[in-house]
């Protein structure tokens, strides 16, 4: 009704309420009257044409979109990801394989004998899975991911609940599959971000479509890490059980197979209850997925009898630290060159030439006479500072069948047999010896014997060349002269054959660098390693036929071919015939000279010297069978460390000499050696071969091995041999030297004869030719308390003016030394 008078009813107040837009007509007014019109945002928020709190909400229409819109960029993006994921190279660390060395084989069926010890980065034998009973990969499966054969190699369940945890604040947890654990170790090692573990998830899922089961289950019981220092299954088998993968039990499985989220803390041998929870858990979740039968598993008992204590790494201290050493640097040497990393991951079998019997026999005895309990030695120990080594070469090969360096601890870690210089004494003596012999000197030629006698060779004849404790000697020839270790004679021999030629007889027998311009030389006074000396006595005991000295037998390659092998044939650098006179001479050093003691009552054909330095400051015994080569050597260093000083006296021994603890050592050690099969039968020496009146020293046989005929006299003078007993020895010895007879001098202790006076001679009296040999026994006083350590049958000799060496760095040796 237009004409009504009736007023509108006004619009209610409603919160949020939207603005009706301005109609066209008054809009159209609007522009007309030029108004410009709202312009519309591309982004209407807050949102336009409503108040209140409708207007800072977004519709459901945006929510939907953004949403939906969402979805497609994660799964646009998990496509791109999973699409640009390639699969990395393996972690350098999981190729790699310990190498392990080996002690010699005990017989020939024996491929070699027990561990000594292994190189490696991570102790590994990577072995493959059809090798293995399928229960040992169940038993893993059963441990670590109940549905590894069927999921897509990822848990997304488990991952969620693995980051609720997490960020709770809760105990770290994993959440991860058997493949994501293959992924983690096989190729980067360890991740612990979120980022990485993403990046692992997604290799998971895509090597569970892309690779066999079978293969990821491999490289996983390859890699996994099982505690005392193992990874993979093989390794874990040998140190838990003491046996190879493929012979473990189901029960021995099920224990490796438990222990793999926390392997040091639920060792059996850490935490038994724990171990034994883990390894019922792992049984049952067996019998939940079809690996094994319930009653079988009833049936089962936990496997402590076959589990063996973790065993110490040998890898660095103790003894066998030291020929590991010796292997390892052996192994960088030619032909083979490796680097320290490619001998860690090569993953080879190195059989070494140590003789485990004999080896432990060399340490027993080095140990116990540190304590001083070896048998005879009654409590009498060495100083902390007195060094000693026991080194033993097989001739025929060159191998290292035996070695003590040292004992390898916290206060000595040194290699006394191959790094320590110790002054040669007069082990050095059959070096001149057979250049001598070499160059048409026989052994019958005699010299004077006399203690401080004066040469122009020698220090321009300044200087006297003493005897060992100033003994005096007649005219002796060379075999009394090596028997009694008479340095005047041997310094004769080396100035007439020429210090030159002895120092080429020791390098060619095995003993580098010693002075070819000092004519000292031939009394030791060049330093060396213990091992060179007893390669240079092993050419000997080979009669002239060297190998080069080793420790390495064979190496073989992970696959079974042979990587190397050591030479098997020697280079003959000295005569046969010249070889058996010094052979010869040699003997009678055991027989009737310094090492009658401790060494004749060995009873077998044995050929060795004794050695002593001025002011005791080395002593050595070194000794050879055919079969075998041992030098013991003794030494010190003053607190400097790096200088040398007289050996500490041991015991009652006052003058440690070669015939005094090296000869007693040496014994003790090979007495054992003796009793092995091995060195059991007794080896004869070749007879003695009288080279001589020429040159020999080209290696070519000899037409005969018998003494030339020499023309005697028709009459030889004989002369009256008086009675010497009671007298003293220098007025002894020059009687008896006056008429023509040689003296030999030996010193024994006694309770009724005054020291220095003749105790017997032989003979004692009556007729013998010119020229025989008297011996005269002269007292050394009282003998020692029943306290007195070895050598108790004959006194150690004591010294009144040790050995002189021409004054080369106090350089020397002596008889009885």
């Amino acid at each position: 009704m237009a004409g009504t008078n009736r007023r509108a009813a006004p619009a209610r107040s409603r919160r949020g309420t939207r603005t009706r837009p301005a109609s066209s007509a008054t809009a159209a007014t609007t522009g007309a009257a030029g108004v410009a019109p709202r312009k519309r945002k591309f982004f209407d928020y807050p949102r336009s044409g409503y108040t209140g709190l409708h207007r800072w909400l977004p519709s459901w229409r945006f929510v939907l979109g953004s949403f939906v819109t969402l979805v497609f960029l994660m799964l646009g993006g998990a496509v791109a990801a999973y699409n640009s994921v390639t699969i990395p190279d393996p972690n350098a660390d999981t190729a790699a394989q310990t190498t392990t060395v080996y002690f010699a084989p005990e017989s020939a069926d024996q491929p070699h004998g027990e561990v000594m010890g292994t190189f490696a980065v991570q102790k590994r034998t990577i072995v493959e899975l059809a090798t293995l009973p399928e229960y040992v990969g169940k038993a893993v499966i059963a441990a670590e991911d109940k549905t590894f054969e069927t999921n897509a190699g990822v848990d997304p369940v488990g991952m969620a609940r693995a980051f609720l945890n997490n960020v709770r604040g809760g105990k770290t947890q994993g959440g991860s599959t058997l493949t994501q654990q293959y992924v983690e170790r096989y190729y980067f090692s360890t991740t612990t971000d979120y980022v990485g573990k993403a990046r692992e998830a997604l290799l998971a899922f895509k090597l569970a479509r892309t690779e066999d089961k079978s293969k990821i289950l491999e490289r996983y019981l390859n890699t996994i890490y099982f505690g005392r220092d193992s990874y993979g299954i093989e390794a874990a088998a040998q140190s838990y059980f003491g046996k190879s993968a493929k012979d473990l039990s189901v029960s021995e499985a099920a224990v490796l197979a438990g222990i793999i989220p926390s392997p040091n803390n639920w060792d059996p041998a850490v935490s038994p209850e724990k171990a034994e929870a883990r390894w019922n858990y792992v049984l049952d979740n067996m019998v939940e997925i079809g690996a094994l039968p319930a009653a079988e598993r009833a049936a089962l008992v936990f496997p402590s009898d076959t589990l063996i204590p973790e065993q110490p790494s040998q890898s660095k201290m103790g003894p066998n630290g030291l020929l590991l050493q010796m292997v390892k640097k052996e192994l960088g040497g030619a032909p083979l060159t490796m680097s320290e990393d490619d001998i860690n991951r090569a993953g080879m079998s190195v059989v070494t030439t140590i003789r485990k019997p004999l080896q432990d026999m060399a340490v027993a005895t080095a140990e116990r006479f540190r304590a001083g309990t070896l048998e005879g030695q009654d409590g009498a120990a060495p100083g902390e500072r007195t060094k000693y080594s026991i080194t033993s070469i097989d001739p025929q090969t060159g191998g290292v069948v035996a070695l003590y360096g040292g004992p390898n601890d916290d206060t000595d870690q040194r290699n006394h047999a191959t790094f320590e210089n110790v002054q040669g004494g007069s082990t050095f003596k059959p070096f001149a010896l057979v250049a001598g012999l070499e160059n048409g000197i026989p052994l019958k030629k005699t010299y004077n014997g006399r203690s401080g006698q004066k040469f122009p060779e020698w220090d321009g004849g300044n200087t006297p060349v003493r005897n060992f404790d100033g003994d005096n000697f007649g005219t002796i020839d060379l075999v009394k002269a090596t028997e009694l270790s008479v340095n005047t004679v041997y310094a004769q021999l080396n100035i007439e054959v020429g210090p030159d030629k002895t120092a080429d007889v020791a390098a060619r027998a095995g003993v580098p660098g010693v002075s070819p311009q000092n004519v000292s030389n031939v009394l030791g006074t060049d330093a060396i390693h213990p091992i060179d000396l007893a390669h240079a006595y092993a050419t000997f005991a080979n009669q002239g036929v060297k190998f080069p000295v080793h420790v390495v037998a064979t190496v073989t390659n992970p696959d079974g071919t042979t990587a190397y092998t050591a030479p098997s044939e020697g280079e003959r650098v000295f005569q046969a015939d010249v070889m058996a006179d010094t052979s010869f001479a040699m003997q009678q050093v055991v027989q009737n000279g310094s090492g009658k003691t401790w060494i004749k009552p060995l009873g077998r054909p044995i050929a060795g010297k004794t050695g002593t330095t001025n002011d005791n400051k080395a002593a050595w015994f070194a000794g050879f069978t055919p079969n075998m080569a041992t030098v013991v050597s003794m030494s010190q260093k003053a607190p400097d460390g790096t200088s040398d000083e007289s050996i500490s006296p041991i015991g009652s021994v006052k003058y440690v000499t070669g015939s005094t603890w090296p000869a007693f050592i040496w014994q003790d050690y090979m007495k054992q050696a003796f009793s092995l099969p091995q060195y059991a039968d007794v080896q004869q020496f070749p007879p003695r071969a009288n080279v001589g009146g020429k040159a020999s020293a080209t290696p070519v046989p000899t037409e005969t091995a018998t003494e030339a005929p020499t023309e005697e006299p028709a009459e030889p003078q004989v002369v009256d041999v008086p009675n010497v007993e009671g007298r003293l020895e220098a007025d002894a010895t020059a009687t008896l030297d006056a008429l023509g007879l040689v003296v030999v001098v030996q010193k024994e202790s006694s309770d009724t004869v005054t020291t220095g006076r003749v105790i017997r001679a032989d003979p004692r009296g009556g007729q013998a030719p010119a020229g025989s040999t008297v011996t005269i026994v002269v007292s050394t006083g009282p003998k020692p308390q029943p306290t007195q350590p070895p050598p108790t049958q004959q006194p150690t000799p004591q010294p009144t003016q040790p050995a002189n060496a021409g004054g080369n760095n106090g350089g020397g040796g002596g008889n009885g030394g």
